[in-house]
């Protein structure tokens, strides 16, 4: 009986610690009446923040130079970089890099194993096109076929022991672009709540969209999101999302593009061939718990086409999707529907993604 005493006491006491720490791990809302609002420019666009929580502008500074460090360790376009580093060094040595960038490397190769159309060596590629910068132009057949041989992710090796990367062969780029904005966002978020913040939105462009909590027009209230037309100007929208702790990824054939020999060339480049993703989307909204999912799966989506994205999307778990095709049709995952509104106003309808071959 004594033991038996005991051991409700034992395990009194560890339920006793275990509503302490649930009681210090949560947050209560103690909200503004107007956001505070603030933006920096960094990774080649406005990272926003908009939080509502009291008394957090130096947890929302720290938050927006989370930014600010990663754009100066893993920009490609930008002297100094730590992946600059690693691609000036490719098949020579390998490079010792930040335990930050290590593990966003890491994450990369991760996707690109999947083999679903992202590539984190897509970079011989995405500097031959350069879209998006002053210098682009649309590559010789000739410069893309002598470019995708250096176009794959097993060209990259780590060392975890030494946090050292090595590109084995010489003239291989690594590239992250397609979803360096989404894991940064996730970073940023993390770094919010771990301090508190209970109602915020982390804004990487518009494009890449972190939702913290629930919004502020109350505790069961979810957030707003417009969908943007991806054929009118920026304010106009195809329709509005409700979401709520999760990410929010849109990529688009309107984001960044090159025109030549009339026709329109996206930022969005197969790793397979080289050229921009020719399918029947205009764009595509990822929902996820984690933006760098977002920004991957885009990708792949874009690689897909809209049927076989949305089935794809249909087989991942916690992730559903708005696809807008060519066609001006809107395509909506089914956990999505009764989240996503149509603008009436606009020229698009919904369809059905059984009528598609």
């Amino acid at each position: 009986m004594k033991k038996y005493k005991k051991s409700l006491g034992f395990l009194a006491l560890l339920l006793g610690l275990s509503l302490i720490l649930t009681a210090c791990g949560t947050h209560k809302r103690d909200l503004r009446s107007k956001p505070y609002v603030k933006e920096t420019f960094t990774m080649g666009t406005y990272v926003k923040i908009t939080a509502y929580d009291k008394g957090h502008e130096k947890d929302i500074a720290a938050a927006l130079a989370i930014a600010k460090d990663y754009d100066q360790k893993t920009s490609v376009n930008q002297s100094g970089s730590e992946l600059d580093a690693i691609n000036d060094q490719a098949g020579i040595k390998p490079v010792k890099v930040s335990k930050s960038v290590y593990k966003l490397l890491k994450e990369a190769y991760a996707y690109s194993e999947k083999q679903t159309g992202f590539d984190m060596m897509i970079g011989a590629i995405s500097s031959l096109w350069h879209i998006g910068f002053d210098d682009a132009r649309k590559p010789s057949q000739a410069e893309i076929d002598q470019a995708l041989p250096l176009v794959s992710y097993r060209l990259v090796e780590f060392d975890d022991q030494k946090q050292t990367v090595y590109i084995t062969q010489k003239g291989a780029k690594i590239d992250l672009g397609a979803i360096t904005k989404g894991y940064v966002s996730d970073r940023m978020t993390d770094y919010l709540t771990a301090h508190g913040v209970t109602t915020a939105i982390v804004d990487l462009g518009s494009s890449s969209l972190s939702l913290i909590g629930q919004s502020y027009r109350g505790e069961n209230e979810p957030w707003t999101i417009g969908i943007k037309d991806p054929n009118q100007a920026v304010t106009a929208q195809v329709g509005l999302l409700e979401a709520q702790d999760e990410s929010v990824s849109t990529s688009g054939i309107y984001e960044r593009y090159l025109e030549a020999d009339g026709k329109i060339y996206p930022h969005l480049l197969n790793p397979k061939t080289g050229y921009p993703f020719d399918s029947d989307i205009q764009s595509v909204t990822i929902v996820s718990k984690k933006g760098v999912d977002g920004d991957a799966l885009s990708t792949t989506i874009f690689a897909l086409g809209t049927k076989k994205g949305y089935e794809f999307v249909t087989k991942q778990k916690d992730v559903e999707a708005v696809f807008v095709d060519k066609d001006n049709k809107v395509y909506v995952t089914q956990n999505l529907k009764n989240r996503f509104e149509l603008d009436k106003k606009s020229e698009y309808r919904l369809g059905e993604i059984a009528d598609l071959k």
